[in-house]
């Protein structure tokens, strides 16, 4: 079923400082979901702060400047981002790594490289979870 034109996309939020990255998940989710891609967490945060709230937010782990995890313990200790869904999306399969990313409140963490597909079916059910309704 196509979505109408007048369905509302979630917004998700791409934190990756790779260009080929930003390209996948943009191709890959730009029908599901509409796109703010940023280069830097500093930039995301700086757009966060004044007033743009997504649905959902996928970040890389080892972005310049503040890293995925500064981000994300800067997000879960805010009153207004706290409750925003992140999804670490990162080269590193530590598993050390994925635990303190989950225990710092992530909602999920996905090692690179992944499949579009199914990081698009783990953000619907992460949004499913937070009680998003999502279009058909």
């Amino acid at each position: 079923m196509a979505l109408s034109e007048n369905a509302i996309l979630p917004k998700l939020f791409i934190i990756e400082d790779d260009p080929s990255i930003q390209m996948v998940l943009s191709k890959f989710l730009s029908k599901t979901f509409e796109l703010n891609v940023f280069g830097s967490a500093m930039n995301a945060l700086a757009y966060l702060q004044e007033g743009n709230i997504p649905d959902i937010i996928i970040s890389d782990l080892h972005i310049p400047g503040l890293s995925g995890m500064e981000l994300l313990k800067q997000l879960k200790s805010s009153g207004i981002f706290n409750s925003v869904p992140v999804v670490i999306l990162s080269g590193e399969e530590n598993s050390e790594t994925r635990i303190l990313c989950l225990e710092a409140g992530a909602d999920d963490f996905i090692v690179k490289p992944f499949s579009p597909r199914e990081l698009e079916v783990r953000l619907k059910m992460i949004l499913k979870r937070h009680g998003k309704v999502l279009a058909n």
